[in-house]
């Protein structure tokens, strides 16, 4: 007799993830109840199951839904204000003085909707977020049905939003106590950057973030000027003062990481820390090109970041996993740094561990949370296509995605968001901001 599942997806071809390195051929994911209950043959499915609905994938790729490790996704809304700035000139004379006079919980909010709708087109499944007013955050990404992990931001001076790093802290922690037990949502402790947070701060995020078993998520190693201050002001560089902290471990990821010399990766991988690497924002700003290949060859967790779309300025992974591959061979002159294989589950699995999430999403395995991708690879611009994951990294974009589930449910069909707030409110937010911003 036929066993009764929600949802079977047929495709072309399947990427699990976990194994490492398998392609599967004209095989099906079966779902019930938001979860993968198998992954076979086609065949094998047809007699084993009986779907309340079937999606046949002819030329597709299935994948799980991707991760991004990193973003301010509000800052859509300041999509190219001040482009072609270094780092600190950006903050400091654009950035900061328009977040100083614009920044409210409903800037956040439709910020966040316009940022989790072009994500969701694009295949991005979870964001890790890190902005101000992380209650709007999460109500965005509850309402776009999108997974977060939204960011208590943690800073030492004041902002519109919170007064000292104490009331940023009592904020984030009624944000998360609101949104406790929320399928999609849930919270991490994101001091913004070793050179805006005391010793004092750190050390007391650490221990919240220990007593409520919280991932950090905090900028570092950005700019070398980043690396020149720590020294003159603390007498070591910044990951070093964290260790001393007692702020580095396994739940620990660190934005950037451009700047990276031996012994600070002997600390994140001594430390089980992660890094979100995040190659177009950092090419943009001229920051540097992150080590890569000499993390991963430590054994230390990289996943991929967007960054804002400010400082991007796209909320692409496809576009991160192509650059990060390619910058990881031209900066070690070597072919084989960054294999696809290796890149996409940087984008999936790899940033489902530094997230804690593993367990949950990252690779299409029994068990694990229906988040999946289809990319269509029937066009003229993929065809031949002779290794699907090749394809993936360096031929796909996101404009090849087709569909997308969260926990099994489809939130983008050929193509098509299935958001509950249509496009014309989406630009009719993007109108009245970018108004407002240039005012």
């Amino acid at each position: 007799m036929s066993q009764p599942v929600d949802l079977l997806v047929n495709a072309r071809w399947i990427i699990p993830i976990e194994p490492a390195e398998l392609v599967l051929e004209r095989h099906a994911v079966a779902v019930a109840g938001g979860r993968i209950v198998a992954v076979l043959p086609q065949d094998e499915a047809r007699q084993r199951f009986e779907p309340d609905r079937t999606t046949n994938l002819p030329e597709h790729v299935l994948i799980p839904g991707l991760v991004n490790l990193h973003a301010h996704s509000a800052m859509t809304l300041m999509r190219g204000i001040a482009d072609d700035l270094p780092l600190m000139r950006w903050l400091q004379e654009a950035i900061w003085p328009a977040e100083g006079k614009h920044v409210s919980r409903a800037f956040v909010r439709e910020g966040t909707l316009l940022a989790a709708a072009e994500m969701l087109r694009g295949g991005v499944t979870t964001c890790n977020e890190m902005y101000f007013h992380p209650d709007a955050a999460a109500e965005a990404f509850a309402e776009a049905g999108m997974r977060a992990v939204v960011g208590m931001t943690v800073l030492d001076f004041p902002t519109p939003y919170a007064s000292d790093a104490d009331d940023y802290l009592r904020k984030g922690l009624a944000a998360r106590d609101k949104w406790r037990g929320h399928p999609l949502v849930d919270f991490a402790f994101a001091p913004h950057a070793p050179y805006t947070i005391s010793d004092a701060t750190f050390e007391r995020v650490a221990s919240l973030a220990a007593e409520l078993d919280c991932p950090i998520h905090v900028h570092v190693h950005e700019t070398a000027q980043e690396i020149t201050d720590s020294l003159a002001r603390h007498g070591m560089r910044p990951l070093a003062r964290l260790a001393g902290l007692g702020i580095l471990g396994s739940n620990v990821i660190g934005v950037h990481g451009v700047h990276l010399d031996r012994a600070d990766i002997d600390i994140l991988s001594r430390y089980d820390c992660s890094i979100a690497h995040c190659p177009s924002s950092n090419m943009k700003l001229a920051s540097g090109i992150a080590p890569i290949a000499a993390l991963r060859r430590a054994g230390v967790r990289v996943g991929l970041g967007t960054d804002g779309a400010a400082s991007n300025n796209r909320m692409d992974l496809f576009q991160e996993m192509r650059q990060a591959a390619l910058l990881a061979k031209v900066s070690t002159l070597d072919a084989t740094a960054l294999p696809a294989h290796e890149v996409l589950r940087m984008a999936t699995l790899d940033a489902a561990r530094a997230l804690g999430l593993d367990g949950r999403i990252g690779s299409i395995e029994p068990g694990k949370q229906a988040d999946l991708c289809a990319v269509a690879l029937d066009r003229v611009e993929t065809r031949p296509c002779f290794d699907p994951v090749s394809h993936l990294v360096y031929v796909a974009g996101r404009e090849h995605v087709s569909d997308v589930w969260i926990d099994g449910k489809i939130v983008v069909s050929k193509g098509i968001s299935s958001l509950q707030i249509c496009d014309k409110e989406l630009l009719g937010f993007a109108a009245v901001w970018q108004t407002r911003l240039v005012s």
